[in-house]
Parts: structure tokens; sequence; C-alpha cells
């Protein structure tokens, strides 16, 4: 494993670079190997406790981004044009909530802890559910879940940043149903799996008409 090399001027120009794309060039198609490349880093985003609470759907399928646009009130011009459309869904409490076979599973099968280690992990985790961050209710899991989704797609838009691609992240949506489509026709259990996020991924038609706008650096940042 080498030591990355990136200079922090390729890296700000990329996020200087990157803005919200409304509308893609359908005529450009990113190719597979580059997408694989932006989901790789989805792969390898951190997570708490590295339990991965994440799915993502790649729809690219054109009957299915038509059946999107009515719950996706900010989505048909990005379903229409973008060249690849992902679904970031996280998972629910059956599947996050500490006494889970799918936590259990990844102690054991995935990170292939020792059942000491599996003890440990397992009373922290409680111990963070239950004390720490009062995780008590379903919708609280679920959220919690959701911020570590969000983590992988900051990490996807960076990467494809970095790369030229544009993006755009999504959350234009009606939820619940949105979710009732996606149990419907896109074979998701909505028991396990909720809808966090969309984003979109290609190329801009056209450059953004004004440049990035944001706060001043010292009003973000405070030293103590």
């Amino acid at each position: 494993m080498n030591t990355p090399n990136i200079s922090k001027e390729d890296i700000l120009n990329a996020f200087e670079y990157r803005h919200a794309t409304k509308e893609f060039d359908v005529s450009k198609t990113i190719p597979d190997a580059d997408i694989d490349f932006i989901l790789k880093t989805a792969h390898l985003s951190p997570s708490s406790f590295g339990f991965e609470p994440w799915h993502f759907v790649v729809v690219q399928d054109k009957e299915l981004r038509e059946l999107l646009k009515p719950v996706a009130w900010g989505a048909p011009l990005k379903l229409d044009t973008a060249s690849h459309f992902v679904l970031g869904l996280s998972m629910k409490a059956p599947m996050t909530k500490f006494d889970s076979d799918y936590i259990m599973d990844m102690m054991k099968n995935v990170k292939q802890f020792p059942e000491d280690v599996i003890e440990m992990y397992s009373k922290f985790y409680r111990e963070f559910q239950e004390r720490d961050f009062s995780l008590d209710t379903d919708k609280k899991l679920f959220d919690w879940a959701s911020k570590q989704t969000y983590i992988a797609l900051g990490n996807m838009m960076t990467a494809a940043a970095l790369t030229g691609i544009d993006s755009c992240p999504i959350e234009g949506f009606h939820q619940e149903k949105a979710e009732a489509l996606l149990k419907e026709k896109f074979n998701v259990d909505t028991d396990k799996y909720g809808l966090s996020f969309m984003v979109a991924f290609g190329y801009r038609k056209e450059d953004p008409a004004r440049a990035k706008s944001r706060r001043d650096f010292e009003d973000i940042v405070s030293w103590k």
C-alpha cells in the first residue's frame, strides 16, 4: 500500500470544480471502469463501528427511471440525462440494532473477530446505542445509519470530481412513496432498508452560470 501523494492544489481544484449538476450531457457516458472506481470509494468508506449500514442501487433501466419521477420531484431532469443514477439505501432497525443477526454476522464472518472480541464489541455497541446516543426508536436508528451512508455519498462525489465526473445529490423525493415503489418494482426489502438519498453522475451539459459561493472560511472554523 503506497502513501497517497495527490497535491493539495489538485484536491482543492476538484472541490472548486464540483457543483450540483442539474442537467447532464446525454451524449457522454461514464466508462465502466470509472463508475466502478466511484462505487469502490463507497465500498471503502468509513462507518461507525465499521458496520457498513448501506446498500447502493445503480438504476440504468429507463423504465425504472421513469417510475421514479413521480415520487422524486428533485430528480426528473437528472433521471433523463445522467449517465448513472444511484439510490443510497440505509439499514433499518432490524439490521442495525445491537443484537441483530446482521451485526453478529459482520463481527463473526466479515471482521472475523474472536469470541472474546465479539463479546467486548457487542457490549460497547449496545452501550453506544442505549446510553451514549439514545438510539431507542426505529427512526433514530435509521437516521443514524443514514449519517453513515452520507459519508459514502460524500466520498463518491469527491472521487467523481477528482476524475472530472460531475454529480448531483438529491433529497427531493417523497420518502414513503419512494420506498413503496422500491418494494414493488425494485425488489428492495423495505423492512430492512430505507431510502436516504439519490445521486446522479455524468458530465455537465454546461458550466454553472456563476462561481461557487461560500461563507468566509473564518466564519465556519474556530480554534480553542
